[in-house]
């Protein structure tokens, strides 16, 4: 699609203006990322914010509530307690379920992060070395997914890792990477990894931030697939080549708050 420079600057001006009215410190209590904002160590954000990426669909306070049950089985402490529990302390995970997440994909999930601790140098260290392959966050994803599920598992439990090489739009692991890349003056995203710079993130596209895009016209793709995601985050980028995402606060405010 082609926009004309004055075009751009008008998107721009009401993506900041809505950006500014969302992206601030009270946006957290009512949001998902308030989970991982109840740890102080790196490896419990981590793990803390990437259990509860994995389940971030359907009501906003459902999927907290339900997080937050995730966080007291773990007694607080994600990273110690899956470092060093036991296999009948696993089992206990096959009860928790939330919608089509149950308690085989959550012993799964939690076996996948203690080996990536053991034996990979953490969730970091994992998505930066896909990342490095070419610069380029959908290679950081499947390199990420290869990694997560090189232990013997059930099929099923791949669903909820979102695999970009199939076209997903892969929103809940690039929400994630948001929380853990970002960092600003307000204090939502956490800003913690270092190894990949917010220029190189997309934006998390869903289903309220996809019709935003549309009827802002920045976005013309109608799946809410990869190739969308490539295709709004280029636009973003002609608005802030530095931090694209940072609009998404603003698209998905318009989307979840004004049914823009």
């Amino acid at each position: 699609m082609v926009f004309k420079k004055h075009e751009i600057n008008e998107i721009k001006d009401f993506l900041e203006h809505k950006t500014k009215t969302y992206c601030r410190s009270s946006f957290i209590k009512t949001d998902p990322i308030s989970i991982p904002h109840g740890f102080s160590t790196k490896e419990d954000i981590e793990i803390s914010g990437f259990l509860t990426a994995t389940i971030s669909w359907g009501q906003r306070p459902s999927i907290i509530k339900k997080a937050g049950e995730l966080m007291q089985r773990l007694d607080y402490r994600p990273h110690e307690f899956i470092m060093n529990c036991s296999d009948n302390e696993l089992h206990t995970f096959r009860t928790f379920v939330y919608r089509t997440f149950n308690g085989t994909d959550c012993v799964t999930f939690l076996k996948a992060l203690r080996n990536i601790y053991l034996y990979h140098g953490g969730l970091e260290k994992v998505f930066e070395k896909g990342f490095l392959k070419n610069s380029n966050i959908f290679d950081a994803i499947v390199h990420f997914r290869n990694v997560f599920f090189e232990l013997p598992h059930n099929k099923r439990t791949e669903k909820h890792v979102s695999n970009p090489a199939k076209g997903s739009a892969a929103k809940r692991i690039n929400m994630f990477l948001r929380w853990m890349v970002r960092k600003d003056n307000t204090g939502i995203d956490f800003g913690i990894w270092k190894g990949i710079q917010p220029k190189h993130l997309y934006c998390p596209l869903d289903v309220h931030v996809g019709n935003v895009s549309r009827k802002l016209g920045i976005l013309k793709r109608k799946q809410n697939d990869w190739k969308a995601v490539e295709e709004l985050t280029s636009m973003l980028k002609l608005m802030n080549p530095e931090d694209p995402v940072r609009y998404d606060y603003g698209l998905f405010g318009l989307g979840v708050f004004e049914k823009f």
